[in-house]
């Protein structure tokens, strides 16, 4: 096919050598599926972020690094400079995510390069050599449920290990690779350790989770896995391959209703989007 203008720059450096196909088109980006010699990759073309809303963008961006005071100012004020910074910030998040989770071992695709607002990183396919699907696409036995969802709780707990949490880990951003999940969609991955919603973050990722694998195995939607976790994260006895056992026993205290409100806008806004994706063309 004719190789879109986002492309083109890197078909120039030599990065790509021609593009195969389009692969998807979501609301962060668009992927295309190109030739680099050998090798078939994907190219994952961001999109502008209007169709983000503010307080999400706050509550994912909280305590990101900027490269100067100027940078910090014009992206508080929103001026022409300050969202180009925005943006460019936000395509970076994932940049760097997925070099920190692929050099920690968790199952996200293989980053190559970054090049002008283009991710050019692994294709990951299936076991017949096809791009894999997104697990909403693919039904379950009971037993390849319990497995997926054990398989993906182990990366969860491995990408905590490593101080990040996804922040929008669902069904939709996971594939079903020929060797099992991988985890992709990096861009809203927010620090553990230095951003304040990080823990309702990880709670909904893991809630996500229970709530499309119990479609399959109810007897997950019971456990209590995202407790589980953070609470040994919080303790410092969290690593990688930890055993879990899906249980947790709350300590007694003052319900914080704000955290509760906050849940709910949080589950309509997971609707919401899920909505919107299920009407995306793929």
């Amino acid at each position: 096919m004719k190789a879109p203008q986002r492309l083109q720059p890197l078909i120039d450096e030599g990065l790509i050598d021609s593009v195969v196909r389009q692969l998807m088109s979501g609301k962060e980006a668009m992927v295309y599926v190109v030739r680099c010699g050998d090798d078939t990759r994907c190219a994952k073309v961001y999109k502008d972020a209007t169709q983000r809303s503010f307080r999400q963008a706050v509550d994912y961006t909280e305590n990101r690094k900027v490269k100067n005071t100027r940078q910090a100012r014009a992206m508080a004020k929103g001026t022409r400079f300050g969202r180009q910074a925005t943006e460019a910030a936000w395509q970076s998040a994932e940049v760097d995510a997925l070099y920190r989770l692929a050099a920690a071992g968790v199952r996200v695709p293989v980053p190559y390069n970054f090049h002008d607002g283009v991710l050019l990183m692994e294709l990951v396919a299936d076991e017949q050599g096809d791009a894999a699907p997104r697990l909403n696409d693919v039904a379950f036995t009971p037993e390849q449920a319990r497995l997926h969802h054990g398989t993906l709780l182990q990366e969860v707990v491995r990408m905590l290990c490593a101080g990040v949490v996804h922040g929008d880990l669902s069904e939709f951003n996971v594939l079903l690779g020929a060797d099992g999940p991988v985890i992709i969609d990096l861009p809203q991955a927010v620090d553990a350790a230095g951003n304040n919603h990080a823990q309702r973050m990880l709670l909904r990722d893991v809630a996500n989770l229970r709530g499309f694998f119990g479609r399959y195995a109810p007897e997950l939607l019971a456990t209590e896995y995202g407790a589980e976790i953070w609470d040994l994260y919080q303790r410092g006895a969290l690593q990688p391959g930890a055993t879990l056992s899906g249980r947790f026993t709350r300590r007694a205290g003052p319900v914080d209703m704000g955290g509760v409100l906050r849940e709910i806008d949080d589950a309509r806004a997971e609707e919401a989007a899920r909505r919107l994706r299920l009407q995306l063309p793929r």
